[in-house]
């Protein structure tokens, strides 16, 4: 397991998320719970921002699913914001732009990433859209 380093110069505040209201109980689940913006493509460095930005009734969140090919290489489990997740990368065209995000017991999210490459404009208009 790798501990996520403490980040190198100032942190810029706040994590870049937007979250999709929540159908009610009993409806069909969202098929994306949000948007992110991630800052870098370094992966350990901006798991631990999302996870500490992340709505506390989300529970703990024990398992991330990224595709491979956008992030800079990272352990199969690290230690994040006081608690251990498992890495799991895919290839899969369908989550080409997502991140999952699992809690035991309380569900599955998925949140449409935008590139950390995106000017403010574009991101502004993919979060609002992935919403």
């Amino acid at each position: 397991m790798t501990l996520a380093p403490p980040p190198s110069g100032p942190v810029p505040t706040g994590v870049r998320l937007r979250l999709a209201a929540q159908p009610p109980h009993g409806r069909q689940a969202r098929r994306i719970d949000g948007a992110w913006w991630p800052r870098s493509h370094d992966l350990m460095a901006e798991l631990t921002a999302l996870l500490g930005g992340l709505p506390r009734d989300w529970g703990h969140i024990s398992s991330v699913v990224v595709n491979g090919g956008g992030w800079s290489d990272s352990p199969g489990r690290m230690f994040v914001a006081g608690q251990v997740v498992r890495l799991r990368r895919t290839e899969s065209p369908r989550a080409a732009d997502s991140v999952c995000l699992l809690a035991p017991g309380l569900g599955r999210w998925d949140l449409l990433v935008v590139s950390p490459d995106a000017g403010a404009a574009e991101a502004g208009e993919l979060m609002a859209a992935g919403v």
